[in-house]
């Protein structure tokens, strides 16, 4: 079963694109990763299947309603997590915390305390007094005491420190184990290798791949790390194979796909002083598709 259908979504703020015919699912009980750099088009996609813009054509499903009509039917078991969080400056944590529990029919006060005592969250502080890492720490509590089905999590981790980020990581991962779906927003690849199943690349407004952590980190891709004895060999090297080239002096370091003997067909034309092969890293893959 898909938690999260959408099919060609479209979003343009008058002639401004947004995102173009956006398109993927994600499966109930993953982590599916949602990467791009800043202004590629994360936001705009999670603002649009939660209805809080509305597509310019396209369509998205949620538990398979769809997201405008049963908009609000399907918000009760949804936990959202803002790249940006505002909250009232005048409240105490508290009081923000049961003001939003009360739009759930269930008892949520137990869930706030626990999940508060693991983030580390002062209750009784007023928020205007919270750092943005604290303030954070409240979105998480909110989107996550009513034990809802699905996570949407908008670049979650900003503003936490290494130490609260790992534990916000174990967080997750626990609420996976029991069941709960998770779409995960970043632009920081060592999180999504972390915790993500499958990963959708999207450039541009538009999505460039869809596929799963170990595919696209194992898709013939290797990393080589090649130092020359002499600098001048390097313009003997004829690959058109090689992407993400870098050469620094008498060293050259690329990816390639491909058949490896045309590699070292190639460096048995040059002395080789030293020579690392090695998986690359999603980072680095990552970095190939926005070449």
């Amino acid at each position: 079963m898909n938690v999260i259908e959408i099919k060609n979504l479209t979003k343009y703020y008058g002639k401004q694109r947004g995102i173009e015919d956006v398109s993927f699912e994600v499966k109930e009980g993953e982590i599916f990763g949602f990467i791009g750099p800043n202004g590629a088009g994360k936001s705009t996609t999670i603002r649009t299947i939660l209805s809080l813009i509305y597509p310019t054509s396209g369509s998205a499903t949620i538990f398979n309603k769809d997201c405008i009509e049963f908009g609000h039917e399907v918000k009760e078991e949804i936990g959202y997590l803002p790249s940006e969080v505002f909250y009232y400056d005048g409240m105490k944590v508290i009081d923000l915390l049961k003001y939003s529990a009360s739009f759930y029919k269930k008892d949520c006060e137990k869930r706030m305390y626990e999940l508060a005592e693991i983030m580390d969250l002062d209750l009784n502080k007023k928020v205007d007094d919270l750092s943005y890492g604290n303030k954070k720490k409240v979105g998480i509590v909110q989107g996550l005491l009513h034990e809802p089905k699905l996570l949407i999590l908008d670049e979650p981790t900003s503003g936490l420190d290494p130490l609260m980020q790992q534990k916000f990581f174990d967080l997750i991962l626990e609420e996976n184990k029991k069941g709960t779906t998770v779409l995960f927003s970043s632009h920081i690849l060592t999180e999504v290798q972390k915790l993500c199943h499958r990963v959708g690349i999207i450039k541009d407004g538009s999505m460039i791949r869809v596929d799963n952590i170990e595919a696209l980190r194992g898709d013939n891709y290797k990393k080589f790390n090649v130092e020359l004895e002499n600098e001048s060999d390097i313009s003997n090297f004829n690959l058109k194979d090689m992407n993400s080239i870098e050469v620094k002096n008498n060293k050259i370091n690329f990816l390639f796909k491909g058949d490896i003997n045309d590699v070292i067909s190639e460096l048995h034309k040059v002395k080789v002083k030293n020579l690392v092969i090695e998986e690359p890293t999603l980072e680095e893959i990552f970095m190939h598709y926005y070449d």
